[in-house]
């Protein structure tokens, strides 16, 4: 079929054609976006924490009144790791996917010079290492002498252990044991480093940021209180959660339980993630409703051009054209439109991705999105002409050269 008849068509129909270009090219544009949009909350929902969260639950009870927090936790302790049921029980400042409570700013020398990002500190107490379930990949486990008396939030001079995330970013290509960093006058030494730990709220400076963690070993007391990992075995643990907190309650009487945060990890990381559950149903309602206006009006304006052009068509069948050849009339000038779309399209869905990185923080769309949208959209634009089409190629020749 030659191309030069239907793009002689198409020029007489300027401003239609063009409607329906700019509309695929918008569709275009928000699918690869959506799409990418969606695997990338698919992407951090599926973020790996580094502990056993089917085992282990928080309990958060904060202190009032001036509470004594050294009593506090002794009283609180006690009744946990007496409960039937119970593992082990420790006292621990955040868990992933809860309250951050050690975020901070940290730099690779003393001076302050050489700042190396922003990143959150575990602070736990004898056992809640083991009680984690980290995955050590070099070092050794905290042993008793690592755990040391806090000066503020963290020990003034302490051992730490780091995600292999942070651990690369901060000494790429070099072994990180017994490296150094610094928070302002706290001083700390690499002993070991886990495969995954997760921050509690994410990370902040986009994805490559969500594991930028440390563990510190620390003694419970005056800045270590309050908040206590409980674990147990997974079929018992919503049992042993229940017991606990009605437990907590009876025992710390001059605390307040927080009961939203007094949850099982699983629940923690169901609740943080979802707005991005709901944002993933949102873009998946966006590209359908666009597929399906974008398909609405392609089988509009094809309907429109076979009523008026049913006299062009009974004298092409007249003259020997088949039904094919209608046929394939319309879909190749519906391909060629829908090529024009996209061409404009893919320009339009990096541009849009610019500013999604500039005012998101999102990474960069990755190229292969855009051959997977045009396909989408040549496959749409080919089903959403064929009933025209059918009507078109139906139309006997002696009716059309007779309905004007």
């Amino acid at each position: 079929m030659q191309i030069a008849p239907i793009f002689s068509a198409l020029r007489r129909h300027r401003l239609a054609t063009l409607l329906i270009a700019m509309e695929i090219a918008l569709a275009c544009a928000v699918l690869c976006n959506a799409c990418f949009l969606i695997v990338y909350r698919l992407d951090q929902m599926h973020i790996n924490s580094g502990v056993d969260e089917t085992s282990l639950a928080q309990i958060k009870a904060d202190c009032i009144d001036d509470c004594n927090e050294v009593d506090l936790n002794a009283r609180i302790l006690s009744t946990l790791g007496q409960m039937p049921g119970v593992q082990s029980a420790s006292v621990i400042n955040a868990v992933p996917f809860g309250d951050h409570a050690g975020t901070a700013g940290i730099t690779l020398d003393s001076a302050g010079r050489k700042f190396g990002g922003v990143i959150d500190f575990y602070v736990g107490g004898p056992g809640s290492f083991d009680a984690l379930g980290l995955k050590l990949v070099k070092g050794v486990a905290p042993q008793t002498d690592d755990y040391v008396s806090l000066n503020d939030f963290v020990p003034a001079n302490a051992s730490a252990w780091v995600t292999r995330a942070l651990a690369e970013h901060l000494w790429p290509g070099t072994d990180p044991l017994g490296q150094e960093f610094w928070m302002d006058k706290f001083h700390f030494r690499v002993a070991g480093v886990v495969a995954h730990l997760a921050r509690p709220g994410g990370g902040e400076g986009g994805p490559a940021t969500r594991e930028w963690s440390a563990y510190v070993p620390g003694l419970p007391g005056k800045h270590l209180s309050g908040n206590y990992l409980v674990r147990a075995q997974p079929d018992r643990l919503p049992q042993v959660l229940r017991d606990a907190r009605a437990a907590v309650v009876k025992v710390a009487p001059d605390a307040v339980l927080d009961l939203p945060a007094s949850r099982t990890i699983s629940d923690l990381r169901s609740t943080y993630f979802q707005q991005d559950v709901a944002m993933t149903g949102i873009l998946l309602g966006v590209i359908a409703a666009l597929l399906l206006v974008t398909a609405l009006g392609i089988v509009g304006l094809a309907s429109f051009w076979v009523a008026q052009r049913r006299r062009q068509i009974g004298v092409r069948r007249a003259l020997g054209a088949t039904r094919s050849d209608i046929l394939r009339y319309f879909q190749t000038e519906n391909f060629l439109i829908v090529s024009m779309g996209v061409a404009l399209g893919m320009v339009l869905a990096y541009g849009l991705n610019i500013w999604l990185m500039l005012s998101y923080e999102l990474p960069r769309l990755p190229v292969y999105y855009l051959p997977i949208g045009v396909v989408v959209l040549w496959l749409l634009g080919q089903l959403a002409v064929l009933a025209p089409a059918f009507r078109a190629a139906a139309v006997p020749p002696v009716v059309a050269t007779r309905s004007e």
